[in-house]
This record gives C-alpha cells, structure tokens and sequence, in this order.
C-alpha cells in the first residue's frame, strides 16, 4: 500500500509539473464543468479550474505527501494497522485536491469538511486522553469555520451560483456581498490558526509525526491562505483585511516568543509553523497575494522536511520530545543533522536557501510600503524571534551534552527515513530560486536606502546572537534578570490562548449545564412530572386510606349531606 501510493502520489507530482510548465508558457487557464444531473431546469454542475496557481499548488502538495508516505513505512513500522494510517492520508490529500481545483463553493466546502473530519480522526490516532483533547480543540476550532463557508454558501444563493470566480468583482461593489470577505476571513482565521483560534496548532502535535509533517506544516494550515488568496480580488480594498493585517502580524510575534520559551521539540516547529503562517496572512492582508502564494510553497518543503527530522530525532530518543534531553545528535545521525540544519536555516532566510527568496521580497516590500510603524516592526522583531528559536535549538540538539543517560547507544541513520527527506532536500535547495523565477512574469525591482536593505541582515545577526545566549543560560536566569514571574507565564503560554480557548470558554457552558440541570432537570420539570404525579398519587392513597379506616362514620356523615344536595338538584333540574 505504501508503495502504491507514493508511486502513485510522485507520477501523479510529476505530470502536474509538465502541465504546469505548458499552462505558464501558454498563459492558459481550463475551466471544466461537468454536469451531473440535469432535471427540468435544474442542473447539478462539478466543475474544475485549473490554472498555474491550482495545478503548482496540488504539485508540491503531492510531491510532499508522496515522501511522508514513503516516510510513514519505516517511521509506523511496527503499527498494526499501517494501511489505515495511509488511507487516512490519502484521504486528506484528495480533499485538499478538491479544495485547490474547485471555483465553486459547494466542492470548496466538501474539501474544506474532508480536511477538518480527515484531520480530527488523524490527531487522535494514538488513543489516549490527550490526543483526545487535542483532538476536539482542533475539531471544534474549524467548525466555526466550516459554519462560516455553509454561511458564504447560503448568502451566495442571492446570484444564483456558486461559482465564485464569477462574481468577484461584482461582489466588491456591492455593499451587502462584502459579508462575504468577513465571513471567509474568519474561515481563513480558524484553518490558520490565526490570533484567536491558535492555540489547537501546537495541540495538534499529539498526531504521529508523518502527519505533522504533511498535514499540520504545508496543507491543511495554509488551506485557509489558499482561500483568500483566490478570493483576493473581491477582498482587496476591505476593513476587515486591514483588521486581519494586525491579528496575523500579532500572531507572528507572539507564535516567535512563545517558540523561544518552549521544550518541546514538535511544539517549537508548530509554533514556527504559526509564525510562518502570520507572515503569509499579513502580507495578503497588504495586497501582495503572490507574495504570499510564493512563500505557502517554499515554506511547505522545508518545513515538511524539518517535522521529518524532528521524526528521526524522537524515534532515535526513544520517544523523547523534551529537547533538554537531547544533544550532540549531529555524532549519531551526521545525515538527518545536515537536512534538519538546512531546513533549519532556510526557515531563518540564510541567502539562497528556499526560505531566504519569499522571505527577503516579502520584508522588501514591507519596507517600500506605507504602512504604520507598528506593522513594520511586528515584521522584523518576529524575522529576529525566528533565528533566535532557530538558533536556540540548533545549539541545544547539536551542540550540547547528551542530558539522558550516562551509558547510551544511538543507533544509525534509518535509510528508508533518509531517501524521503533527502527528496525534500533537494526541494529545499532549489525550489526558492525556481520560483521566483517561474511565478513572477518580470522582476521585482526594489530601491531601498542602504540600511533598510541591510535591515533584515541586522534583525538576524541579533537574533543568532540572543540565540546562542539564550542556549548558554542556565534555567530560569533570563527571567530573573529582565521579567517578572508573571510576564514570562504570560508569554510562555501563547498569551494564555490554550487556557482562554479551553478551559476560560468551557466554564460558562459547563455553568449554564449546571443551573440547568438543578433548576430545571432537578427542579422544575422534576416538580412537574416525576414528583407531581408522586404528590398525586400519594395524597389520594391518603384520602382514600383515611376513607377506608373510618367508613361507617363517613357514610352516615355523608348520607346526612347527600339528601339536601340531590333533592336540590332535583328540584333545578
């Protein structure tokens, strides 16, 4: 099965990249649309777009899958049900296939549904009480999503079709349709994990590793990019995308602080993948969809192939994801350290890598802009937390001592494990400058001061320099020296995002259930059934108990009533 499916998945990755290289040089666009039933006047119509963007996208989507499938066979080895876990994901790769190639909002919610059901069931495949949780936190955040595209659906009825790409620009002029952008911006929000639905991100890391790789790294969180970067059109002059611009660019700083405080090993590259995700939201939010499509791609190879060797890593520690326990790794597996390290410092933009040709155009042109302050720094502070993490990680994985044992033995490279990253190496190498010279029709030319050319080399020279301080600290000495308790609490834990989307939402549910249950369950519908018929039935057992005990006496009392009363009635009637 394992087999089948990457051969499959890596052809398949193949013939999109002839098509999409005849489509750029043609300038072409295929609108298909197929009719599934036709009844009367009613039609039922699946269509398709393929254009460079879909058919480049859904390349790099199964190129990525095809190597965590091939991954999957030695990484789940010893897991029973091993072609299960690769229909699942072959599941979730055909609803994000749906999802890229639909102009119509009915087949983009089927996709949209498939990945949030497909995502659930892959979060909880290791059964236990916390993938459970973490489950339902991811599960129950993109509903609200998922509600807000049955919403898009159902005010789109006013044109008549759900072919959206129809009606972009129609929609932009009328003031009633912009309903629309709020609506998939929120969608977008919940998907992305944007400020405030981000903490279910990092839960989401209780799923195997393959998954994080492919699902929770390069597909299912940047599906809601992907979303607004097709409806870009119609969102382009909004409120709301400038409001989007603020919560992604805080998300971005606060995802590049909370990394820093973190131990887990899967934890930090999720909280990098949220940071990434920030950068891609802010910088569609300013207009600059192809921007932000050319970074989704380059980000997806090297973070893919950074969650693959975080992979290697834990299954090397026994199943450790504390990284105080991890060090000098680079001795025992010399080829996984050379791709974690590349993806490593392709993620913190080193010249040339894939990271560094998205990443550079995108703060270059944050620079020509004219936007606040605010935003300009949010930029750069979280491109400096971004090597700051990077570099605290590094040192702890590869440069210090071994913290677990004093007698151990590691074992060697697992070769299986090695020719699927190695794919997403080469990718990680190449694909910046293959796109930036395939996707831009000409050269971005940016004229800047000198300093502010310069000004992403500062912010990464101070980060690698924080970094490398960082790591050398003893425990708790940062806090002492610049922050109280609380602050370090505060951004330790996302900004208490996890407990505000946990626990600080459920409780005022859990208290209505409450008084609910006393007053109503318990109370007044008690009183009113249960209890009244209890009430009922024992006075008249009293009555007629007391009736029995004293009849003759009774009989008498009543037969001296009764004659009045019937020769009254009589006498009425």
């Amino acid at each position: 099965m394992c087999f089948i499916s990457f051969f499959f998945l890596f052809f398949f990755s193949k013939k999109k990249f002839f098509f999409l290289v005849y489509f750029i040089m043609e300038n072409m666009v295929l609108f298909l649309e197929w009719e599934i039933v036709s009844f009367n006047s009613m039609s039922i119509v699946m269509s398709i777009l393929l254009d460079w963007m879909s058919l480049l996208f859904m390349m790099f989507v199964s190129m990525i899958s095809s190597s965590v499938i091939y991954y999957s066979k030695s990484y789940m080895y010893s897991e029973k049900n091993l072609n299960r876990f690769i229909i699942l994901v072959l599941l979730f790769v055909f609803s994000m296939i749906l999802l890229i190639i639909s102009p119509n909002m009915i087949s983009i919610f089927l996709g949209w549904d498939g990945l949030g059901l497909v995502s659930y069931c892959l979060v909880i495949y290791y059964q236990n009480i916390k993938s459970y949780n973490a489950g339902m936190l991811t599960a129950l955040s993109n509903r609200i999503g998922d509600v807000m595209i049955l919403m898009v659906i159902s005010w789109m009825m006013n044109y008549g079709s759900w072919n959206y790409i129809f009606f972009l620009n129609f929609m932009n002029n009328d003031y009633m349709m912009k309903i629309i952008g709020l609506m998939l911006i929120v969608a977008a929000m919940t998907k992305s994990a944007q400020i405030p639905f981000s903490s279910w991100l990092p839960a989401a890391m209780a799923a195997p590793t393959p998954v994080s790789a492919l699902v929770h790294s390069s597909t299912l969180v940047t599906a809601g990019v992907y979303l607004l970067i097709r409806f870009n059109m119609m969102l382009i002059d909004m409120f709301f995308l400038k409001f989007l611009l603020l919560l992604s660019g805080l998300t971005m700083f606060m995802a590049g602080i909370s990394a820093n405080y973190e131990f887990d090993l899967k934890k930090i590259i999720a909280l990098s993948t949220l940071s990434q995700l920030g950068l891609m939201m802010s910088i569609l939010s300013m207009g600059m969809s192809d921007l932000a499509f050319f970074h989704l791609l380059t980000h997806a190879m090297f973070k893919a192939l950074l969650f693959m060797c975080a992979g290697v890593v834990i299954h090397m520690m026994s199943d450790i994801q504390d990284i105080r326990y991890m060090g000098g790794i680079s001795f025992y597996i010399p080829l996984t350290s050379l791709c974690l390290n590349i993806s490593n410092l392709a993620l913190c933009g080193l010249p040339f890598l894939a990271g560094f040709y998205s990443k550079d155009l995108i703060l270059e042109m944050v620079s020509m802009s004219n936007l606040n302050l605010m935003i300009f720094f949010l930029y750069y502070l979280s491109t400096g937390l971004t090597m700051f993490y990077t570099i605290r990680l590094l040192f702890y994985l590869m440069i210090n001592d071994y913290n677990l044992m004093v007698v151990y033995n590691l074992y060697d490279e697992d070769y299986v494990m090695l020719k699927s990253m190695f794919m997403l190496l080469f990718m990680s190498l190449t694909v910046g400058s293959f796109l930036s010279w395939m996707i831009f029709n000409y050269p971005y030319m940016i004229y800047l001061p000198f300093n502010l050319k310069m000004m992403v080399i500062y912010v990464v020279m101070i980060g690698l320099f924080l970094g490398y301080l960082v790591s050398k600290m003893k425990i708790y000495s940062i806090n002492k020296f610049l922050m109280t308790y609380n602050l370090s609490n505060f951004l330790c834990l996302m900004w208490f995002m996890p407990n505000l989307s946990t626990y600080g939402l459920n409780i005022y549910f859990l208290k209505m259930g409450q008084s609910l249950l006393k007053n109503i369950d318990m109370g007044w519908s008690e009183l009113y059934s249960g209890q009244a018929m209890y009430n009922i039935i024992k006075n008249y057992s009293i009555f007629y108990n007391f009736y029995q005990m004293n009849n003759f006496k009774i009989y008498l009392f009543s037969f001296f009533f009764w004659l009045p009363i019937f020769y009254l009635l009589l006498f009425l009637l």
